[in-house]
């Protein structure tokens, strides 16, 4: 045996054991996304307005590290708080179910104030009257909404405070109160205050709301205070929480919001591993079915794409300590769609190895020229997609940027099992002797069809459903969107039997969200989608468990985003569409020495993208970041199969010269045809399978991807081949 081969063999078994070293076990090696194991992610913005100088430029740092203390405190493990610009910051807490204690833990200021309030009756019934004096405001307490007339200026704040706990008064209620004590410095302001203001009352605020007013019997020299307002235990230790920490340097307000419940987050894991078996079982079938041996050895490959890519993500933070690699929903659809698309470089290899072998090459013969002639198609096919993936990391958050890093390993998988794991067993077989011939199935014959003549007829179709699609887009407006760009507050609710839409309704209508949509699921309509203006959440929640009293309602999911989120959002998503034509634009024109080539590729890919733009809209399927993710997947897709074209017309025109480029295009896309069906094919195989059984939050994704990879087979034949030689005579011209 060859010493080259017995390296490859050893480089490939080195590669085995390492990544199946850092896939398993499974539960322990990969980290699941929030949507996957239930959580909460938000974003929140630090309001800097009343800052100036180094206090604007401190504050979002402060702030993160107060959120972390809180956090710790609260008892959340494996959270991720990172700074995000200058003024944002990015939560994920894990397992998080209590929303409302959580956002109340982490978005409290804490901002801790004792006023003196004034015992002039007069002046109070000045202040009831609209008449308040200078140097006072009025506010009233949290229990019972007595009115006070208090100091503006703070006779005392809470940054001197040393701890917080929670202990219970010793009347026969034994209500919690929270004990606060202070460091030296305050106790002696605190002795000041007490001392000079005996028999009046000093209010206690806290962000501004009055938590209690005791009522000041003797100096209390002793640095110590309680804080009083009927709490019931779980708000007295939150409460403590918050003070004993620290107060934000700043108010913040949340931007974004995505919970996740864990009822939703294990069902998704169930229909997206479902999705994912059913779809690589059809791919595995199909190519071991048609390609018998050879697809049995593609098959092999296939197996370690998968290994490496769950190997990759359990190797990423070991590598890069700061990077997390967490495996999301739409992790799960890129694992899938990855092998789809690795079936694109085995099929690549297969047909070229197929044609070698029909021009009367030995076995061996027509393997190595099938390798070498398959390789730059394969390599500047994943290298395009690669950009895609590459953007959607960038411009994405959370889980697209799960789906951009779970599809770029596989990429990078299909690449090293396709070109080198593959090739390494043939060769193995044909040293030891136990292959002589490589049959395989064919479906589709050679063709000589004139596609550059047939050019108009499809350029109207594409012009029609473009169009349509635009009109449709524009009719309807804003209600195109989803919440992630449109903003909004979407709550998903589980029941357990199938609840009177029209009750649902009356319970919105109670709570003055008459305005609010709703949605009900055809495979389960158990679920129902309420889409608001507002948060009010926890208030519809309770209506609905009152009017609905058994039926066991579950809150699934609650996305919330705010207008100026919704528009950050929505100008990333143009951004990694925009960047993403350019960069494949950029490479195209230099691998292929001519921008004709380029335009035309990337005028096919955004034909495919308003295609399948158009179609989710026609159908009354919103746009969201899981659309735009289709979008660039379906972008880099698109480009593969036009480059493989492109890299037939490349070759063919050193082996036909005489030949004019019309000629040659058809030439190229009528040798090439059989692969552009039988990888399209092939693919659709996964996307159908989580299409149908990845439940409703891939629904808009899988659907996208069906349009978009039906409309890169066809405009890779009908419109990026003409195109190219309509550019080149515009370009003679």
């Amino acid at each position: 045996m060859q010493r080259k081969l017995i390296y490859k063999i050893l480089l490939i078994l080195g590669v085995v054991g390492l990544f199946s070293y850092y896939a398993f076990p499974l539960n322990k090696r990969i980290n699941l996304g929030l949507d996957l194991q239930g959580g909460m992610h938000l974003l929140l913005k630090v309001d800097t307005t009343h800052l100036d100088g180094q206090a604007k430029l401190d504050a979002c740092d402060r702030a993160v590290e107060v959120i972390r203390n809180r956090i710790d405190e609260f008892g959340v493990r494996e959270t991720s708080i990172q700074k995000q610009g200058e003024d944002e910051i990015v939560v994920q807490l894990p397992g998080v179910t209590d929303r409302e204690r959580a956002i109340d833990i982490i978005g409290k200021t804490a901002m801790l104030e004792f006023k003196v309030v004034s015992d002039d009756p007069v002046k109070l019934k000045d202040a009831l009257a609209g008449n308040i004096p200078a140097g006072y405001e009025l506010k009233y307490t949290l229990d019972d909404n007595m009115p006070l007339l208090v100091e503006k200026k703070a006779a005392l704040v809470g940054d001197t405070l040393t701890n917080a706990e929670v202990r219970f008064d010793q009347s026969q209620f034994n209500e919690p109160i929270v004990s606060l004590k202070f460091n030296a410095e305050g106790a002696k302001k605190f002795a000041e205050v007490t001392a000079a203001n005996v028999g009046k009352s000093l209010a206690i605020v806290l962000d501004g709301k009055v938590q209690s007013a005791p009522r000041i019997r003797e100096a209390i020299p002793s640095g110590e205070a309680v804080i009083t307002g009927r709490f019931d235990a779980d708000t007295a230790q939150d409460l403590a929480l918050v003070l004993r920490v620290g107060a934000l340097p700043a108010p913040m307000h949340i931007e974004e919001e995505r919970t996740v419940g864990p009822l939703l987050g294990q069902d998704s894991i169930n229909k997206g591993v479902k999705a994912c078996l059913i779809g690589c079982a059809l791919v595995f079938i199909f190519m071991f079915g048609y390609y018998l041996l050879a697809g049995f050895i593609s098959d092999i490959a296939l197996l370690l794409n998968l290994l490496i890519i769950l190997g990759g993500l359990g190797l990423l933070p070991a590598l890069f300590p700061g990077v997390s690699a967490t495996l999301t929903l739409p992790g799960i659809a890129g694992i899938a769609l990855s092998l789809g698309m690795a079936v694109d470089a085995n099929v690549l290899i297969n047909e070229r190895i197929r044609e070698e072998l029909a021009l009367g090459r030995n076995l061996r013969t027509a393997i190595g020229n099938g390798y070498s002639r398959a390789f730059s198609a394969i390599f500047d096919s994943n290298l395009t997609t690669l950009i895609a993936a590459f953007l959607l990391f960038q411009f994405g958050t959370g889980p697209i940027r799960g789906f951009a890093v779970t599809l770029t390993i596989g990429l990078l998988a299909s690449m090293f099992t396709a070109i080198i794991v593959t090739r390494v067993i043939f060769e193995l077989l044909l040293n030891l002797g136990w292959i002589k011939s490589l049959p395989m199935l064919k479906f589709i014959g050679e063709t000589k069809l004139d596609f550059i003549s047939k050019r108009k007829i499809f350029y109207a179709l594409s012009i029609i459903l473009i169009v349509m699609g635009v009109f449709s887009y524009i009719q309807k407006g804003p209600a195109a969107y989803g919440i992630d760009f449109a903003g909004g507050q979407l709550q998903e609710y589980s029941f357990k039997n199938i609840p009177s839409i029209d009750k649902v309704r009356g319970v919105l209508k109670d709570i003055s969200l008459s305005d609010a949509t709703i949605q009900q699921f055809k495979d389960n309509p158990r679920v129902v989608l309420i889409r608001t203006s507002e948060d009010k959440n926890q208030i519809l929640t309770n209506k609905l468990k009152e009017v609905f009293p058994d039926e066991d309602i579950q809150i699934l999911k609650i996305e919330r985003v705010g207008p100026v989120a919704g528009k950050n959002l929505k100008t990333k998503a143009i951004l990694a569409l925009f960047w993403s034509l350019i960069g494949i634009l950029i490479y195209v024109s230099f691998r292929f020495k001519h921008i004709n080539f380029a335009i035309a590729g990337v005028s096919a890919l955004l034909h495919d993208v308003l295609v399948s733009m158009g179609f989710l809209v026609i159908t009354n399927r919103q746009i969201d970041l899981l659309s735009v993710t289709a979008f660039l997947t379906i972008a880099g897709y698109s480009i593969n199969d036009t480059i493989v074209i492109y890299d037939r017309v490349r070759e063919n025109s050193r082996l036909y010269r005489k030949l004019s480029l019309r000629e040659l295009i058809n030439l190229s896309v009528n040798q090439t045809l059989g692969r552009t069906l039988l990888t399209s094919g092939v693919t659709l195989l996964v996307v159908i399978a989580f299409l149908f059984y990845g439940g409703e939050v891939l629904s808009n994704f899988a659907f996208a991807l069906f349009v978009g990879f039906i409309a890169g087979a066809y405009s890779t034949v009908f419109i990026a081949s003409p195109l190219v030689l309509a550019w080149s005579r515009k370009g003679a011209k």
